[in-house]
């Protein structure tokens, strides 16, 4: 369900937007914000809440691992988009979920008329680093329906 006011979505985003992610900000066109729902140190697999304002996305990017290692996204409110670089990208509403083996090159993020949450699940394994890649250029983001 596409929502566009924030307070609207705010009433259903059950996981909580958190604050505004400022330490991946360069990484985002747009607004994101970051509720860890997990403490780091403390589990060996690291989930958080990712928010997205409407038109927000992040850049391309792939999650390295020698072994294991990805990403799952668990999408719990608003609709938004996740693409793998060389395929469609594919709708995502609630209940949707996107497995994400490492060494793929992908990115997600808010339709541009809805609010989007999405679960992030770091998958645990060797070796794991992030590549933070080049931006999803407008003219691709807008010929999205």
């Amino acid at each position: 369900m596409k929502i566009q006011k924030q307070e609207e979505f705010d009433q259903i985003n059950v996981f909580g937007k958190g604050m505004a992610n400022t330490a991946y900000a360069q990484y985002f066109i747009g607004q994101s914000y970051l509720n860890p729902l997990t403490e780091a140190g403390k589990s060996t697999v690291a989930l958080a809440n990712v928010t997205f304002e409407p038109g927000c996305r992040n850049n391309w990017h792939i999650h390295h691992a020698r072994q294991g290692g990805g990403q799952i996204l668990i999408c719990t409110a608003g609709e938004g988009w996740y693409q793998e670089e060389g395929k469609p990208a594919v709708s995502l509403s609630a209940g949707s979920v996107i497995t994400i083996p490492a060494r793929v090159k992908h990115w997600h993020g808010a339709k541009k008329d809805s609010w989007f949450s999405h679960i992030a699940v770091e998958v645990p394994g060797e070796m794991t680093s992030n590549e933070w890649l080049e931006p999803v250029s407008d003219e691709s983001y807008e010929e999205l329906k």
